[in-house]
């Protein structure tokens, strides 16, 4: 059924992705602003997801639907549709300055509103528009500025806004702010498009975004760090999920940063640095998951979950649970091999790292020169890494251990997408697996 996933190895028969438009252009105006790695080409971004999306629908026989193309079409098929969505339009409008002009720009945005494209009340939700006026003595002497707040740059994740339970859709609340209205277009894909009845929406002091969560078959991983916070694990354990154990990952400090000064974002997500191949076998940069801490949680039943008072890692937990870990160097970790996306067990579409890891070492190479103290340890590793992973021809997703574990991986270019802070399980929501 649409909104409930089990686990995150059985086959996957449906994802909503985005394809990333002008809100791309705007992000890459400032990239750390807009919280991507790097700086990027658009055009090879928007290539890379167009062929992300063609070998999901081609090779595998995955549907594949694409969030805009939903809501227009649904909005032009339904006149109830296009009102709500009329309604957001206006919502992330906003006109500055002349008054008496604001009043009549809004009467006429009123007035005309018929004229326009569907497409483009999308485009006013993306972009959060403000339109600040000032009229001048004289002939249409109007001085027009337009400023796009924070437009959703982020919204190609499309796995960050809910995630999947075995009950039902979960809809997050975004921690930083400017990624927070993107759940705001997702929720109403689910309610008033595809009518998904959504499980919980997150409530404020919230946070939580979807890269943490993890179905695994009898239990769950959800992460908990930069990104999400104990509030929103609250909120969690208290939904009848089916689950026998939710295991909380504390998002572990990187080792080769000193701790007075971390950067979260090296593995912000649980998928950034751990993710499933199939039943039985993982893939995770061990330095991280010897050092992520797991309180275990026992259903009880009716939202009830009881905490274990024994701690454990993250790598013994999966042991323990039957897994084998296939290890990923730092400098694979830092270019996205977890952050594959499991097509079924032990099938997976994956990141083609070699390419990448130059893009992230000159990057690295770059804050590293600005800041040696922090990230110098960090930068020697992952120049060691690069030059064992060549000398032995290593580079994820072509490793020996992926073989010896009877795994599929068709490794795609994403050397651009990947600029953002994510790759193929970031870019997917999974919507439907059998």
């Amino acid at each position: 059924m649409d909104g409930k996933i089990r686990a995150e190895w059985d086959p996957l028969k449906k994802v909503v992705v985005h394809r990333p438009g002008i809100e791309m252009f705007f992000g890459l105006l400032d990239p750390y602003g807009s919280l991507y790695e790097r700086a990027f080409s658009r055009d090879g971004a928007r290539f890379e997801h167009d062929m992300l999306t063609r070998i999901l629908d081609k090779e595998y026989n995955v549907e594949v639907l694409h969030l805009k193309d939903l809501i227009i079409k649904a909005a032009t098929k339904d006149p109830s549709i296009k009102e709500k969505l009329l309604d957001k339009a206006r919502e992330s409008f906003e006109y500055v300055g002349d008054q008496a002009y604001i009043e009549r720009a809004k009467k006429r945005f009123d007035e005309h509103y018929q004229y326009y494209d569907i497409l483009h009340f999308f485009y006013v939700i993306l972009m959060h528009p403000r339109v600040k006026v000032k009229e001048s003595p004289g002939s249409r002497n109007v001085d027009l500025e337009v400023i796009s707040r924070q437009p959703l740059a982020n919204l190609y994740f499309m796995r960050d806004q809910q995630f999947m339970t075995d009950q039902g859709v979960v809809l997050c609340r975004m921690a930083k702010p400017s990624r927070r209205r993107e759940t705001e277009v997702t929720k109403f894909l689910w309610e008033e498009v595809l009518n998904i009845p959504i499980l919980h929406e997150m409530k404020d002091p919230a946070t939580i975004e979807g890269g943490e969560f993890i179905p695994m078959g009898t239990f769950a991983l959800i992460g908990v760090g930069d990104r999400t916070n104990q509030e929103a694990i609250d909120q969690l354990l208290s939904l009848p999920l089916g689950y026998e154990q939710i295991g909380v990952v504390h998002q572990p400090l990187h080792p080769l940063i000193p701790s007075s000064k971390p950067d979260p974002m090296i593995n912000m997500h649980l998928d950034t640095y751990f993710n499933v191949a199939g039943k039985d076998v993982v893939v995770g940069a061990e330095l991280l998951l010897k050092e992520a801490k797991v309180d275990i949680y026992h259903n009880e039943g009716e939202g009830k979950f009881r905490k274990d008072p024994k701690q454990t890692t993250l790598y013994q937990y999966v042991i323990e649970k039957g897994f084998q870990v296939i290890n990923i160097t730092t400098l694979e970790q830092m270019s996205y091999a977890s952050n594959f996306l499991c097509i079924k067990d032990k099938e997976i579409l994956a990141v083609d790292v070699e390419p990448v890891t130059r893009e992230v070492l000159r990057n690295l190479r770059h804050v590293a020169d600005q800041n040696p103290e922090k990230y110098g340890a960090l930068l020697k590793q992952a120049e060691q890494d690069y030059e064992y992973l060549k000398r032995e021809g290593q580079f994820f997703p072509h490793k020996r251990e992926i073989y010896q574990h009877g795994v599929s991986a068709r490794a795609l270019s994403l050397k651009h997408l990947t600029g953002g802070y994510g790759a193929a399980h970031c870019m997917t929501c999974a919507l439907s697996r059998s």
